[in-house]
């Protein structure tokens, strides 16, 4: 059997030119965040704590707590509100089509009883209120034109909601029932944020025209703006109050955070200035932030999660990072007793990970944003190649990384990328129509090839390699000196090779095709060891060796990764259903009992696998 033991969270999906909301429960000190289909519920005291709910079929746009902190309710693109309980099997209580559009912001009212959400409408409706455990609506709420990015109900009765958007508006409701009260139009652009204070006395709005307004909680009447002097030269794309009320943290597309101290009468005055970039990186945009507690988080553009200190305004007291689109590749890399997990992504964002603790570090992306598409660690080098058709040896030494890297353009898509264990300075990479050995980091040799490569691996000792062809056989060659020798053609599949890779003893071979079936072969009879493995049922993505040889997993877009022990039949597999959500696309054993797997979720998941 196999067990889930770790999952290393992806982080919160963002978007240039718009914000995103990080809700937090301060009672159990979680947030709750969107990346894809999933939502993500974490620990700000211990990150590795994570939960993830993908129970919804089109991307999530945002999710929060109810008040207690037992519920959650979450919106996505098609406009569906979903709410579900934080218990251990995250039972649907309630579910509704709110808006006919994509859902951006959703708030609960003080006693947990409803819910207002907005967002685009795609016609006249861009809010509504409703009562969460019927559906029923609570309010019509006329007078915005445009998408509506943002919504807050107040904390405290009488009970107020207020909305904003791409009209450049301000709008305010009484009730319930609410109804239209009065509208502010004194924003010049988008307003991205609106938010009322713990004790609902004020509540502030942000926008795109880089001004803040601050407003009377129970009238509506405008009270003040935030200084020009000292304020953000950017969008301000968020918000959030501190607890106490006296103070609110902006986040900027001038990639720095900002903390106001708003007065009595209803001002705010710049107190802190935090500054994430000198070199002017996109990345670094500020999207998102929370204060909870004693909790000060922001988001950046490119995910990562800043923790802030009052003391100590021109660091991060910490920084979590994790992948923001799919993962493509994994590997170990082991120097002595040291073990490390590398994760490669489709935005090109490699991220290194301690089996056990979590995030360690980001690689530099080299000026390039393609993705690492294979990525083998061997010693104390990173080799990559993926969709810019370059060939890369990244040195690594120990937790710190280097931007210098070796780059051999390849002059076409590779289609992978394997090493010799036992000669690491020999790595082979096929494209379509040629097999590339590489030595030393440079092409010893490339034969043409009269089927088209679309996988291919090195033995251990790098003497042999075998090459997938898109038409389903493998094609196996000798390797003396950089000469190439076709020795052997294997043929069981019924349909392209996806995934192939010899067993770190060397005396096996295992394949994956299209067709959703694997083989293990014996390397030296060229016979099948292990048949009947169709137990996918879609293609499989990958192919992994357990590093004692006794076991060989595999895994697919159906979501399912199975073990096999080669000393016995297929059946005998062990099965991980629903191992990521949308699919799992890479595979690699950390030890002997403990396997590693990515997916489109941007999620890496740590498995203890039993003997």
């Amino acid at each position: 059997m196999a067990q889930l033991a770790e999952t290393y969270a992806s982080v919160p999906g963002t978007e240039r030119g718009r914000g995103i909301l990080v809700a937090g429960d301060a009672k159990s000190g979680s947030i709750v965040y969107c990346n894809g289909r999933s939502v993500i519920i974490r620990s700000l005291q211990d990150p590795s704590k994570v939960e993830v709910y993908g129970e919804h079929g089109y991307p999530v746009t945002v999710a929060r707590f109810s008040p207690n902190g037992e519920w959650v309710a979450s919106g996505d693109a098609s406009g569906t509100v979903r709410v579900w309980a934080r218990n251990e099997d995250r039972t649907l209580r309630f579910e509704i089509r709110a808006l006919s559009g994509s859902i951006d912001d959703l708030d609960w009212s003080p006693d947990g009883q409803r819910i207002v959400v907005c967002g685009d409408g795609k016609g006249s409706t861009f809010v509504k209120a409703f009562l969460w455990d019927s559906g029923s609506t609570v309010g019509e709420f006329d007078g915005h034109s445009k998408r509506v990015l943002s919504c807050a109900f107040k904390p405290t009765r009488p009970f107020r909601i207020v909305s904003c958007g791409e009209d450049y508006l301000v709008n305010f409701y009484e009730g319930p029932p609410f109804r239209f009260k009065a509208s502010f139009r004194d924003h010049t652009n988008f307003v991205n944020c609106i938010r009322f204070s713990p004790d609902g006395s004020k509540f502030l709005s942000v926008g795109s025209d880089k001004n803040g307004f601050l407003f009377d909680g129970k009238t509506g009447e405008m009270l003040g703006t935030l200084s020009s002097e000292d304020g953000h030269t950017g969008s301000i794309y968020a918000a959030s109050w501190s607890p106490n009320g006296k103070q609110v943290l902006t986040v900027s597309a001038d990639k720095t955070a900002k903390i106001w101290d708003i007065s009595t009468e209803g001002s705010g005055k710049v107190n802190t200035t935090f500054s994430f970039s000198d070199i002017g990186e996109v990345e670094d945009m500020q999207v998102g932030c929370l204060w909870m507690g004693e909790y000060i988080v922001t988001i950046s553009l490119g995910g990562v999660i800043n923790y802030l200190s009052l003391s100590n305004p021109n660091t991060p007291s910490r920084s979590l990072s994790g992948h923001l689109r799919s993962i493509t590749a994994l590997t170990v890399a082991k120097v002595g007793e040291v073990v490390t997990l590398y994760s490669s992504s489709y935005d090109g964002v490699i991220i290194k990970w301690k089996v056990g603790s979590g995030f360690l570090g980001r690689l530099p992306k080299n000026g390039t944003i393609n993705s690492a598409t294979y990525m083998v660690a061997q010693g104390n080098e990173l080799m990559t190649c993926g969709m810019d058709h370059k060939f890369r040896r990244v040195p690594l030494s120990g937790d710190a990384y280097t931007t210098e890297a070796e780059a051999l353009d390849l002059g076409e898509l590779p289609r992978d990328l394997d090493v010799a264990s036992k000669c690491p300075e020999i790595a082979i990479v096929p494209i379509e129509k040629s097999v590339i050995l590489l030595r030393q980091g440079t092409v010893a040799s490339s034969i043409d090839v009269d089927y088209v490569a679309s996988a291919a691996a090195l033995s251990p000792d790098g003497d042999e390699l075998v090459v997938g062809g898109r038409n389903g056989k493998l094609y196996v060659y000798s390797v003396k000196g950089d000469t190439l020798t076709q020795e052997a053609v294997l043929e069981k599949h019924r349909g392209e090779i996806s995934a192939v890779r010899y067993s770190p003893d060397g005396s096996m071979i295992a394949s994956g095709d299209l067709n959703r079936e694997a083989v293990v072969w014996d390397r030296i009879t060229r016979e099948v060891k292990v048949k009947n493995m169709l137990y996918h049922t879609a293609r499989i993505n990958a192919v992994a060796w357990s590093p004692d040889s006794s076991k060989v997993a595999t895994t697919s877009v159906d979501s399912s990764i199975y073990v096999y022990d080669v000393s016995k039949p297929a059946s005998a597999r062990v099965a991980i259903r629903n191992a990521h959500l949308g699919g799992v696309s890479a595979l690699v054993f950390v030890d002997a009992q403990t396997l590693a797997s990515g997916g489109d979720d941007a999620c890496v998941r740590i498995w203890a696998v039993a003997a």
